[in-house]
């Protein structure tokens, strides 16, 4: 591809429709779904060679797991961290605003969900290429998919002739239609799954926002002025050759804007709307039905991923990647094991699992939002077991990495280390400790646990005391930005 193009990696997410492997803190695009790679890895690795460039806009919370993601991928890269979700239009007005303040206005901008699986990323450059001479002549270019079924899980956009820039004009936009209706649509030859990927010079977008939502443009163009742009952490850096420049809205004037989607705010209001096909293999993974289409099937048309058994089963879907699960004479169920949630629902059910979700937060359900293992700035920790004034964790720190200098007003804790060195600050000393040494550390002391070598630390920390929430900590010193005075709620 000759024209250089900025992807824009839109990087949100509630996390309910694949829960209980999504939550909210953790949603799908980070969920190691393909070959073990999340969907937000191979999205970078299919927009990555389209040009020098690259944005990704993503929610201030997931900050880490995004660097994670960026980890492999060589270059640099600017990262959007919104305080509040406020959906796509305010997400892309960030992206257009913050191309023009690089002095890029005219740059060609590609809008890409985070969370889609297109295996083929070849014919995905090539169809972004047909999409190229009607952008810079100043249309908004979306792609939509060939559609394959009367599908009742997308929206569609109803195409017209073809423009002499080689893309095809757009009739109309169609909210997801029921299944009479989407066969009607289908039947009629004229339409594409609506799959939220545009293309478009940076200015282009920018004067539509004028155009149709000014409001959104404003609150958003408030925001960035007053961005600051910190430095990648030493231990990040020191781990990839990615630069990564993390650019944060300021939250009052981006809590204020209007939530609103980019197709009612602009692309159905807009006269230079342009669409172009996209023929191949394509999924928005938004539902357990979907997932399980990415799985090969047995005779009986089971589809089954780790440790499943589906004896005088048909059509039955098992996700269970830590223990044996075994489904025995079910049909057409969607089976999906976590260390801490099952779901069993029926295919049919499948795009209810969000209002089930919603029910369990509405019950204050933890599980509801996060997963027992827990990904921190500095590595992670799984909850695997807690009673009446204990808990146990499971503690891995990376390389260089630190957790904050800190104490506990309520418990105390044990520390045994099972792989890797652990450098321990306790009081007024510091440390080391081997595989299989072990510490311990009273209430009320200042501490801290880093990692000094070049392995990733694992260690056993067992607490104890009359209170063990997360909110017990009073931070001094903090590596990520996070230092206070008064009690937080991550370590």
């Amino acid at each position: 591809m000759n024209t250089m193009i900025t992807p824009v990696v839109l990087c949100g997410g509630s996390g309910t429709r694949l829960w209980p492997l999504s939550r909210k803190s953790f949603p799908k695009q980070f969920v190691p779904l393909i070959n073990g790679k999340s969907l937000l890895q191979l999205t970078l690795e299919r927009v990555r060679p389209l040009g020098p460039g690259l944005m990704i806009v993503t929610a201030d919370g997931h900050r880490f797991m995004v660097a994670d993601a960026l980890q492999e991928m060589p270059g640099a890269a600017q990262v959007i961290l919104e305080p509040v979700g406020r959906n796509t239009a305010a997400a892309m007005a960030l992206a257009a605003l913050l191309s023009a303040h690089n002095g890029e206005p005219d740059t060609l901008l590609l809008f890409c969900p985070s969370d889609h699986h297109i295996p083929d990323a070849q014919a995905f450059a090539r169809t972004i290429e047909q999409g190229v001479p009607a952008a810079e002549s100043g249309a908004i270019v979306t792609f939509g998919i060939v559609p394959s079924a009367p599908s009742t899980a997308y929206g569609y956009i109803e195409h017209g002739a073809k423009r002499d820039d080689g893309a095809h004009e757009v009739r109309r936009f169609v909210e997801k239609p029921n299944a009479e209706q989407a066969l009607q649509l289908l039947l009629s030859g004229e339409v594409l799954w609506n799959a939220g990927i545009f293309l478009c010079r940076a200015s282009t977008l920018l004067q539509a926002l004028q155009q149709h939502a000014p409001d959104i443009l404003a609150n958003c163009r408030e925001a960035l002025p007053a961005t600051l742009a910190c430095p990648p952490e030493p231990a990040a850096a020191a781990r990839r050759s990615t630069a990564i420049e993390w650019i944060t809205p300021l939250p009052g004037a981006f809590a204020a804007c209007r939530s609103q989607s980019i197709d009612y705010a602009v692309m159905e209001h807009h006269a230079d709307v342009a669409v172009v096909p996209y023929p191949g293999a394509w999924s928005d993974v938004g539902s357990w039905n979907a997932v399980a289409e990415l799985s090969p099937t047995d005779a009986d048309g089971n589809r089954i991923e780790g440790q499943g058994l589906a004896p005088l089963s048909r059509d039955t879907y098992i996700h269970a990647p830590h223990r044996p699960v075994v489904a025995l004479g079910t049909h057409n169920l969607l089976i999906i094991d976590t260390p801490d949630a099952l779901l069993v629902a029926h295919r049919d059910s499948a795009e209810q699992v969000k209002d089930v979700v919603a029910q369990l937060e509405r019950q204050r359900c933890a599980q509801a939002v996060v997963h027992r293992k827990v990904a921190r700035p500095w590595g992670w920790y799984d909850s695997i077991d807690l009673g009446e004034r204990f808990q146990v964790k499971r503690i891995g720190v990376r390389p260089g990495a630190s957790l904050s200098l800190q104490k506990h007003h309520h418990r105390a804790e044990h520390w045994i280390v099972v792989k890797g060195t652990a450098e321990v600050t306790c009081g007024s000393e510091t440390f080391l400790l081997a595989e299989n040494q072990s510490t311990y550390i009273p209430i009320g002391e200042l501490h801290r646990l880093s990692n000094p070598g070049k392995l990733e630390l694992e260690m056993i920390e067992v607490q104890s005391g009359s209170y063990l929430g997360e909110d017990d900590i009073v931070r001094i010193e903090d590596s990520y930005g996070r230092a206070t005075l008064n009690p937080v709620t991550t370590p």
